[in-house]
């Protein structure tokens, strides 16, 4: 009997193509992580999304183990070389949700630059304040982004009518812009000294944690607004709350933080985070930009596609 544990919400799609394969499904999304692993050696697949860490300890408890599979993009969770020594495949899926990140980064950018959470707010209370609410144009400024995979590049689509200066930065790639001719490729000196906005679409590994921190910032042009749809850990928030006191930064949109619990803050968390909630030169959101209604069904399509190429590998003569 084969089985798949599935430890978070997601689309019906994937439980019915996994059923269809052969396998029995058991959704769990309010399991531990111990209780998970106190299982996990009655299993054949694993569906995780972020909240099961699937670390050596992990790992060392699977016996049956063919597959896992992540719905999004985030791999920091899983130590897929321990997996690959153990003979599972670990598959993810963030061509599923890269387009609902790219609107949500545009539509926080078109937010703050027009005051639109203030303006809401005042109208509703009767206050009619339009010299106060003036919007800044997008149209002339520079935007850099660093980090040009799934999500940066479709951010990218998303200015080809825009009419701004798009750099663009990776580390690890060449030529990935080529069919792209509103897009710069550069680097990263560049990108700081020039960009009027920077968006990071980076992973989190040891390379990119607090990849944002007072030092880059002192490299950046003074007042640029910061926008971070990637992992939370890649910015040190400590840094930016300063600098956006300082007005080193002009604005930012955060979709992602270091504690994305605000049950567990300590007080010094609880102190800088109220700051940054205080703000009105933010826009904030609660680690949604990837989570759309569109998107659900196609993290589902895409992982199981990926599923069924390594249980199935196409044969070539």
């Amino acid at each position: 009997m084969k089985q798949v544990l599935i430890t978070d919400d997601c689309h019906s799609f994937l439980m019915d193509g996994l059923e269809r394969l052969g396998y029995i499904c058991h959704f769990l999304p309010d399991i531990t992580v111990e209780s998970a692993q106190e299982i996990i050696h009655l299993y054949q697949g694993l569906i995780v999304n972020s909240k099961i860490r699937i670390d050596r300890a992990f790992l060392d408890q699977t016996k049956n183990l063919r597959f896992i599979g992540r719905l999004g993009s985030g791999m920091e969770i899983i130590d897929r070389e321990y997996a690959a020594e153990k003979g599972v495949a670990v598959v993810s899926s963030p061509e599923g949700n890269r387009n609902a990140v790219a609107e949500q980064a545009l539509g926080m950018l078109l937010t703050l630059m027009n005051n639109l959470l203030r303006a809401d707010r005042e109208v509703r209370q009767g206050i009619w304040r339009r010299e106060a609410n003036r919007g800044v144009e997008l149209s002339g400024r520079t935007l850099g982004i660093i980090g040009f995979g799934h999500t940066g590049s479709q951010f990218a689509r998303k200015l080809a009518g825009m009419e701004m200066t798009v750099l663009a930065y990776d580390k690890y790639k060449t030529d990935y812009a080529a069919d792209m001719p509103w897009v710069r490729e550069t680097d990263l000196e560049t990108i700081v000294g020039h960009a009027d906005i920077i968006s990071l679409h980076l992973p989190l590994t040891k390379e990119t944690r607090h990849f944002v921190d007072r030092k880059f910032l002192n490299r950046c042009k003074p007042g640029f607004i910061l926008i971070n749809t990637a992992r939370g850990s890649c910015v040190k928030t400590a840094d930016i709350v300063e600098a956006l006191e300082e007005q080193k930064i002009g604005g930012a949109c955060l979709d992602v933080f270091e504690n994305e619990k605000p049950a567990t803050y300590s007080l010094r968390e609880r102190s800088l985070y109220g700051r940054l909630y205080k703000m009105d030169n933010v826009v904030l959101s609660p680690h949604v930009a990837g989570w759309t209604y569109e998107s659900k069904r196609k993290l589902a399509e895409v992982l199981l596609g990926k599923i069924i190429t390594v249980l199935y590998p196409p044969k070539f003569p």
